[in-house]
């Protein structure tokens, strides 16, 4: 069965007008990790003088009312060129999303 050309172009306007509202969409929202894994790249990098060639969002967990964790995996690359993962813990107040502590554990 052929689709009279009217047809298939109002189609095909549909599909690409509903590709670009969800590509539109999911650009604009940042995962709720995003500031806390930027603190974690930056600070990885500083205390090991390493570059990042990998990131890992592992998840986030309540410890309490007033303590959350956000738990990342970075693989690294040291200047003389050895690698090895790193696990960072960021710990911090939900409810005002500043304070924070960090630590880290080599993988492996």
């Amino acid at each position: 069965m052929k689709l009279p050309t009217g047809m298939l172009r109002i189609i095909v306007s549909l599909v690409i007008t509903w590709t670009l509202c969800i590509g539109t969409v999911g650009a604009a929202v940042a995962p709720e990790y995003a500031k806390w894994g930027q603190i974690a790249v930056k600070e990885t990098q500083q205390r090991y003088q390493a570059d990042i060639i990998d990131y890992l969002h592992i998840g986030r967990t309540y410890l309490s009312a007033n303590k959350a964790e956000e738990k990342f995996k970075l693989w690294i690359r040291t200047k003389d060129g050895s690698e090895f993962g790193v696990y960072v813990y960021l710990q911090f107040n939900p409810a005002h999303d500043t304070e924070y502590t960090i630590r880290y554990e080599k993988a492996g």
